[in-house]
């Protein structure tokens, strides 16, 4: 490879880096809501139901299990937040793949001319759709979770 191409595949790995940053970005913007739910509105719930588990006229086990119970809505709460985010992580990674496999393609058939060029504009295409769909995955986050 020339110093010319290796400088070219360098720029649009940077530039391929800077897009997949916008999805991080997009999707911690857009989550911010539901994070907001978990992290106040639940936990403040689950502490003050675990604080009133505590009485000296329960046994230990009981006041473990109250507990317990107490934090079931934050655990489900994350493990859905957790799983919808994974499922679109995986719908993306699945898109970015076939773009890997498209550029892999036109290396092995020597049309390197404008594999680089064709790989950025496929993973820019892919992140785009990929950050068009977070309302979509946020609002069925939301709808889950009971959030206004």
């Amino acid at each position: 490879m020339d110093h010319v191409a290796a400088g070219e595949e360098r720029i649009v790995t940077e530039r391929i880096r800077k897009k997949l940053e916008e999805v991080n970005v997009a999707a911690q913007s857009q989550l911010s809501s539901v994070q907001d739910h978990v992290n106040f509105t639940l936990q403040q719930a689950y502490f003050k139901c675990a604080y009133d588990c505590f009485d000296r006229r329960i046994k230990q086990d009981d006041i473990n299990n109250c507990v317990e119970h107490c934090s079931v809505p934050v655990l489900n709460a994350n493990n859905l937040v957790e799983t919808e985010m994974a499922k679109f992580q995986e719908r993306m990674n699945r898109s970015l793949m076939v773009c890997q496999d498209k550029f892999e393609q036109a290396k092995l058939q020597k049309i390197k001319t404008d594999a680089m060029n064709d790989l950025e504009t496929c993973v820019n295409q892919a992140i785009d759709d990929s950050i068009s769909s977070l309302p979509h995955v946020v609002r069925r986050v939301k709808s889950l979770l009971s959030i206004d």
